[in-house]
């Protein structure tokens, strides 16, 4: 019986493809395509905000490498249905946010598409000479700690798609209930990551002994960090930061704001682990994170830690199970 991918996983399909090659995985840029229909509805997301968060995204991959933004390649894939003062708008977006984060070098090409809009980014980046030799070896008790709110983006999806039809429909400008909560709109339509983050954190002499950018939902993050460093990880449920209003969107949509927060997307919040013997300092001088738990021996695996003391294995989209 022929396996499918929702059988094995993305992961163990990489690791399955790479297997009998000469090749290994390795990070030297960021690398995203977004495609119309299935990362972004057209319905409801300004052109300008979207070449923005193409950005934002994968300037955040550079930033979990602690690398400082260099270079930034887009080809834009364009259909018929789209003018140039549409794509002049998206550019808008994608040059203002490659201003903001400090590019040198911009290139971009157009090229003829035949099934809606597709935006391809990669970014290269540059880590210091100091920091390549101070970041540390990762270990058990290292903190893991979060940049921002988690989720809000989840739910800022889910009150667009709840407004898409009315869009559909011809209607323009923001119903009552987007205004009630705009602040999980924007976190879907208009991430932002601090511009001076990787300054501040080489200021302070805090090198982060892992970090992933926050794109597939929390447990995808954890996994990520738990593989990459060979140990185990426990995130605490109570420790996660919402937004406010989470709970009272979560009841609406029948959605646990821990889930939305574990299982959800696109929150784009940097989750680092910070050498326990730097915590004072960084907690002291790095008040927008968050501690929401820590790294563990490898034995550990996994784990959600339920306000009760439950340890729950994390389950991630892509993943066969959990490390």
């Amino acid at each position: 019986m022929e396996e499918k991918f929702s059988d094995i996983g993305k992961q163990e399909a990489l690791r399955r493809l790479y297997e009998g090659t000469p090749f290994k995985p390795f990070k030297c840029a960021a690398h995203r395509v977004l495609m119309e229909g299935v990362d972004f509805n057209l319905v409801y997301f300004p052109l300008k905000h979207l070449g923005y968060k193409a950005v934002v995204e994968v300037t955040g991959e550079l930033f979990a490498q602690m690398m400082h933004p260099k270079a930034l390649s887009v080809v834009l894939g364009v259909s018929a249905k789209l003018d140039y003062p549409q794509i002049k708008e998206l550019w808008s977006g994608i040059s203002a946010a490659a201003e903001e984060y400090g590019y040198a070098d911009v290139s971009l090409d157009l090229q003829p598409s035949q099934n809606g809009l597709c935006i391809s980014v990669s970014a290269s980046g540059k880590r210091k000479a100091l920091t390549e030799h101070s970041i540390p070896k990762p270990a058990s008790k290292d903190l893991l700690c979060v940049s921002g709110r988690l989720g809000a983006a989840y739910f800022g999806l889910q009150v667009l798609e709840k407004e898409r039809v009315r869009f559909e429909n011809g209607a323009t400008g923001a119903s009552d209930e987007m205004e009630k909560y705009r602040m999980f709109v924007g976190a879907y339509l208009h991430p932002e990551l601090s511009p001076n983050l990787l300054k501040a954190l080489e200021e302070d002499d805090i090198y982060p002994s892992a970090a992933v950018l926050v794109t597939k939902g929390l447990s995808d993050a954890v996994k990520r960090i738990a593989r990459d460093t060979g140990l185990g990880a426990k995130v605490y449920a109570e420790r996660i930061p919402f937004e406010g209003n989470s709970f009272e969107l979560g009841e609406k949509f029948n959605i646990d704001p821990v889930s939305a927060a574990m299982n959800g997307g696109e929150d784009f919040q940097l989750l680092i682990a910070v050498p326990i013997l730097q915590a004072e300092k960084f907690r002291r001088d790095f008040q927008t994170f968050d501690v929401i738990g820590h790294l563990a021996l490898s034995e550990a695996g996994t784990v959600l830690v339920a306000p009760g003391g439950a340890e729950l294995p994390l389950r991630a989209q892509g993943w066969q199970e959990s490390i």
